[in-house]
């Protein structure tokens, strides 16, 4: 156990996210009163403040480092951003000496590393300072200093010029076959909900009319339109044909640049259902295998086959879809190199023209964390090698980064890496991870995110995730929307 103690703060939000990436066995201390105590405290002189990290063992100090930053000239908002970075700087390299680890994003815990980069190119910054800031601020390793700098060149041609009377359009639908033990998304099983499907769409297509008016009294045009969940296509044809011919009626989409459904999972897919989609003119859908490896699919709780994804996949492809993603993640259970480099050659052999690579995220309200110890977890020096593998799969494959999140407990903390085809990188997923567009999003579970990007804000208005209280409540979650609205007009 390591006692943290804080002199002249109190940002423990911040201060425990950044020890976290190093261990869990931390307190914060008043005194003290542990063997082993990582002291820190911030002091100022003029303009400028000085971040002192001592590390003691047995009372004895063992390690120091003292950092500093001018403060001059400087907002609030960005005093307070300064005086965080620099007590996180000068605790990381302490950090670093005692645990010998390996952090390849630095001081960073949040999940929009590439955001960074695009606010530098903004204030006209070139290349090689980029460079030089990620690495002396933040301490981030030179391959993801690349990596980022690579995915916000690509992404610039999508987000600018920026166009306020745009926003994104997110539909949920919060079923799923099976609970898949990872997962932490709005997930209500078909065996005990199925029955509410239809008072659910009905339900739905209420908010989307009320929103839509929203849309109309604000001038707002839809972008792109993303149907996600949960599964979408737990819907039988017959729900999503009502779903998308209503939200046809409502919206305007005849200028939309992409309409994205999450087909998802391969026993939830059949001829039907795909033809209403293509009927619809969805122009890009996701067929989300996870893994090609039959017995991590048993283990993880998805109810199909590898053969049922591939065939699945070419269903796809005969009824006329030239658009498809398709998502894994690495450090599922029992997976090694061996067993990644078999889904990445199984999905090579198909050909998608998006991929997408997630680490392994311990999510809170997931199957995983909650019997956490019955898993041997994949550690740094194998995921960061299945990165590496999964990388040189995707260059194989045509296909170039072009937008990238993080996530709290990634294994390894590493990253998520979304790899596409040129002219098939996903709008709606980049706008979601630089925040440049407000996102309207319906549905249970579903949190929309206005931004203001003059004041460089973001509100986030929440949709009920519960089912029951989404169908009771739809007109207050119409309502919320509407009340943010006007709390902005000028």
């Amino acid at each position: 156990m390591i006692g943290i103690v804080l002199k002249g703060h109190d940002y423990k939000y911040e201060v425990s996210e950044l020890v976290k990436l190093f261990t869990s066995d931390f307190k914060f201390l008043d005194e003290k009163d542990c063997m082993m105590v990582i002291d820190n405290s911030i002091f100022y002189h003029g303009d400028k403040v000085f971040s002192k990290t001592v590390y003691c063992e047995n009372y004895e100090e063992i390690l120091s480092n003292v950092d500093y930053r001018d403060l001059s000239g400087l907002d609030e908002r960005a005093r307070k951003k300064t005086i965080k970075e620099t007590i996180k700087r000068s605790m990381f390299k302490i950090l670093e000496q005692k645990f010998e680890a390996n952090v390849p994003w630095g001081i960073l815990t949040g999940i929009r590393p590439v955001k960074i980069v695009h606010a530098l190119l903004d204030e006209g910054k070139d290349e090689n300072f980029i460079k030089s800031k990620l690495a002396e601020d933040y301490y981030i390793n030179s391959d993801k200093i690349e990596l980022a700098l690579d995915i916000a060149k690509r992404e610039r041609k999508f987000i600018y010029p920026v166009d306020k009377n745009t926003v994104s359009l997110y539909v949920s639908i919060p079923f799923c076959p099976t609970r898949c033990y990872y997962c932490s998304f709005p997930a209500n099983s078909l065996s005990k909900y199925s029955d509410l499907k239809p008072l659910y769409v009905e339900k739905l297509l209420e908010e989307v009319k009320g929103v839509a008016k929203l849309l109309r009294e604000t001038g707002k045009e839809v972008e792109t339109l993303y149907i996600g969940g949960g599964t979408p296509t737990t819907l039988t044809p017959e729900e999503m044909d009502k779903l998308i011919t209503g939200l046809y009626e409502e919206f305007d989409l005849s200028n939309i640049k992409e309409f994205t459904v999450e087909a998802g999972r391969p026993d939830t897919i059949n001829r039907e259902i795909l033809e209403v989609l293509k009927k619809h003119n969805v122009t890009r859908i996701s067929i989300n295998p996870q893994t090609m490896n039959d017995e991590t699919l048993e283990k993880v709780g998805r109810k199909h086959t590898v053969n049922d994804i591939i065939e699945c996949f070419q269903l796809a492809r005969e009824l006329g879809f030239d658009n498809i993603n398709m998502d894994i993640i690495l450090g599922l259970v029992d997976e090694d190199l061996e067993m990644v480099e078999n889904t990445l050659k199984q999905i090579e052999k198909l050909s998608p023209e998006s991929l997408t690579v997630h680490t392994l995220a311990v999510k809170r309200t997931s199957k995983l964390k909650e019997h956490i110890d019955e898993y041997k977890l994949t550690q740094f020096d194998e995921m960061s090698k299945m990165i590496d593998l999964s990388m040189e799969y995707a260059k194989k494959m045509g296909l170039n980064p072009y937008y990238m999140y993080r996530q709290k407990h990634m294994l390894g903390n590493l990253e998520n890496i979304g790899y596409a085809k040129e002219g098939y990188e996903c709008i709606y997923n980049i706008q979601m991870m630089e925040e440049r567009q407000s996102n309207i999003a319906l549905g249970a579970g579903s949190i929309t995110k206005f931004v203001y990007i003059d004041e460089n804000r973001i509100e986030r208005v929440e949709n009920v995730k519960n089912l029951e209280q989404y169908i009771d409540r739809v007109d207050e979650m119409i309502n919320r929307k509407y009340e943010e609205v006007q709390r902005n007009v000028k």
